[in-house]
């Protein structure tokens, strides 16, 4: 109780110090602690005299190579992760070692969002739960939630949400069709003090206008043909709890005024009928319009806007989301060769990278249509890019040829802490190599690289 959270520490080998520097001054900004070996043989002797929670193995060193300092470190000590690094060409490898214990693997150059996220994983979770990519950590939050994501933009979702759902303010969720809106409402009711009443959704878009208007408010017998009996609307079996209106612009003008009386009075009249209904329901409604926009064009009403906008939850689209891709695309998977009583057991390398290429624009819907298909038409125990829809692989390979080069790599963060360094020495190599600790030779010949790739 009250005690301060221990700090993880992350051991680093890598026999060249510019890289280690860079890594390490990455694990800082994070967070995490950070420990050097400048080769496998000191590696193995560094997790012998004291616990880390992570290795970080570069492949290629001068004496022992990280494969044989993985095969020593996981002989004597096989929860610790290590997570190999290595270049495309050596991927086969890199995959072998993961079939005997390896955490994960990650290709040079390094992208540095994917190393955060992995490194997360392998601090956060058991190794076997991380190599599985099994469902995600919970956010810190604490929240009750279907919702599977580990990004930066759905972890800032998810804290919001915890603010937001015990309070009975009204909520409009905001986003692309098939961001997960739904899902998005359900984690708001479901961490509200209205959680053991109904959850009650409904499509405005799905309906005519008079049979919304029935739906949501009922209507007495007789009311229009085929009214043989009262019936209570929406609203009053939600009473209590919440009341979902997906693609809330749809509705027409005359519906918005029906809606923002029942919102301001508490209370609805059932078509037909002349005695008010009071109700206790909490609204979420939900659009991927821009309702501003229409309100501005006259389609929807500014007064309704601002009754359902007291607070807005925005869900970024698939393709903004970085690795949640392959997160979500792991777990689709899963549960589609379960279902299908398929054997699976990853995502190939290629696969991902075909994924995580794509653009989405049907964005989580369409990412699980596309898993489904893959684990029917799966050969083998990994779900390859053969087997994605031939659409995605086109676009993916467009853009491979377009931008063969990730973003952020590592080279280009040592390029710029060199050029830096030099710049704060005022351009004197010496005193340059000696703050970044390598010789000068080192220096002049990273120098004269970067003169010949401008």
């Amino acid at each position: 109780m009250g005690a301060t959270k221990k700090q993880k520490t992350v051991l680093v080998v890598d026999d060249e110090q510019v890289h280690r520097y860079v890594l390490r001054s990455m694990l800082d900004q994070w967070g995490w602690q950070c420990v050097e070996a400048d080769d496998g043989d000191t590696a193995v002797e560094a997790v012998h005299s004291r616990s880390y929670d992570a290795v970080l193995m570069d492949v290629r060193m001068a004496r022992m190579s990280g494969y044989e300092a993985f095969a020593r470190i996981h002989r004597d000590f096989p929860a610790l992760p290590v997570i190999i690094m290595t270049a495309y060409s050596s991927i086969d490898d890199a995959v072998d070692v993961i079939k005997k214990g390896a955490h994960d693997y990650l290709t040079k150059p390094l992208d540095f969002d994917r190393l955060r996220i992995t490194l997360s994983r392998a601090l956060d979770g058991s190794q076997v739960a991380a190599q599985k990519h099994a469902a995600p950590a919970q956010p810190q939050t604490g929240l009750k939630t279907r919702i599977i994501g580990e990004s930066a933009v759905m972890q800032e979702l998810l804290e919001t949400i915890s603010f937001v759902a015990p309070t009975q303010a009204t909520v409009l969720i905001t986003g692309e069709s098939g961001t997960g809106k739904e899902l998005v409402a359900e984690t708001v009711h479901a961490n509200s003090d209205r959680a053991k009443h109904p959850f009650i959704k409904v499509n405005c878009a799905a309906f005519a206008e008079n049979l919304l208007e029935s739906e949501l408010f009922g209507h007495e017998k007789g009311a229009f043909t085929g009214a043989e009996r009262q019936r209570d609307g929406l609203f009053s079996q939600a009473d209590g709890g919440t009341l979902f209106l997906d693609e809330i612009g749809e509705t027409s003008l005359a519906m918005q005024v029906k809606l923002l009386r029942t919102l301001q009075e508490g209370e609805v009249q059932r078509v037909g009928g002349d005695q008010p209904v009071t109700v206790d329901v909490r609204i979420i409604a939900a659009t991927n319009r821009n309702l501003l926009e229409q309100v501005e064009q006259g389609r929807f009403r500014e007064d309704l806007y601002y009754r359902l906008n007291v607070v807005t939850l925005e869900i970024a689209p698939l393709r903004d989301r970085g690795d949640d891709i392959v997160l979500l695309a792991h777990h689709f998977a899963a549960g589609y060769a379960e279902k299908n009583r398929r054997s699976f057991t990853s995502l190939t390398p290629e696969c991902r990278q075909v994924l995580t290429a794509y653009s989405w624009p049907g964005n989580v819907r369409e990412l699980q249509n596309s898993m489904e298909r893959g684990i029917i038409l799966m050969r083998g125990e990994q779900l390859t890019e053969k087997s994605l829809p031939l659409h995605i692989q086109r676009e993916a390979q467009a853009k491979t040829i377009v931008d063969p080069r990730p973003a952020a790599t590592l080279q280009e963060a040592e390029k710029a802490l060199i050029l830096q360094t030099l710049a704060e020495a005022d351009g004197n190599k010496s005193e340059a190599a000696r703050r970044l600790g390598i010789t000068r030779k080192t220096l002049l010949k990273k120098i004269t690289s970067y003169d010949s790739d401008s």
